[in-house]
């Protein structure tokens, strides 16, 4: 159903079974999937692919430009993956062409309220970012990634599968597969056991990961030097091989 006060341009793309609720603005080249539902008082802008099943609540504004200097009006996207939800006045920006020209939430997402997602960041499957949770421009978040409320994340940093950042931290460095996270700047608290029991890992591999992670992160080892023991004592299973892989590949260095 379409509220008759919705503004809808011509030029959206709405698909079947969508709810679009009283005052609503759509603003054109906008791709909606079918059975989403968007609230009241809803801001999207141009240039916005939102998947199917979504829940888009009141006053959240979607897609608005990229809050950066450098960007000059060029088409840039926001890719909102299907059945995510998306509470009040939640943030998303498009992205820029420095980051690819697309942000990306993906499937299954959960931002509660004032949350925010500005320009080229990626978020991947099954993300929840409580009140208030900030990404900076370019931060990626992997699969299944819990951000607690009011957490500010600086640029470019990366958050591996499966880890869970603790409420009013602040990241400046990326953060490991697997972990816990928090404070001000953030530090490792161990494996997130809980969270990993609850996605259906085996009790051996959380065994393997917590060794993986005395041997990075207590004894005081260099990166490599870590990695390299790990690889030789741990076993070497799909887990901690996605934990060496993020370790080799950090740009910003790694919260330990």
């Amino acid at each position: 159903m379409i509220h008759p006060t919705a503004i809808i341009d011509p030029g959206a793309q709405i698909g079947q079974n969508v709810t679009v609720g009283p005052y609503s603005v759509i603003r054109g080249n906008v791709i909606i999937g079918e059975k989403t539902v968007v609230g009241s008082y809803v801001f999207i802008d141009s240039y916005v692919e939102i998947g199917a099943n979504c829940q888009i609540f009141q006053y959240a504004s979607v897609g608005t430009a990229p809050q950066s200097i450098k960007y000059s009006g060029e088409e840039t996207w926001l890719k909102i993956g299907k059945n995510t939800i998306i509470r009040e006045f939640t943030t998303l920006n498009r992205g820029t062409v420095f980051g690819g020209g697309v942000t990306e939430v993906g499937e299954d997402n959960f931002l509660m309220a004032y949350a925010h997602v500005a320009h080229d960041c990626r978020t991947g499957k099954g993300v929840i970012m409580a009140n208030n949770a900030t990404l900076a421009g370019h931060v990626i978040i992997g699969d299944y990634v819990t951000v607690g409320g009011l957490v500010a994340i600086h640029q470019f940093v990366r958050i591996g599968d499966y880890a869970f950042i603790g409420g009013k931290s602040a990241l400046v460095k990326d953060i490991p597969p697997y972990v816990i996270a928090a404070g001000d700047r953030a530090s490792l608290h161990g494996i997130n056991k809980v969270g990993l029991q609850r996605r259906g890992f085996s009790p051996e591999t959380v065994s393997q990961l917590k060794k993986a992670y005395r041997i990075i992160f207590r004894i005081g080892l260099t990166v490599k030097e870590a990695v390299d023991r790990v690889l030789a004592e741990v076993d070497n299973t799909p887990e901690v091989l996605k934990l060496v892989d993020f370790m080799n590949s950090t740009q910003r260095g790694v919260t330990r």
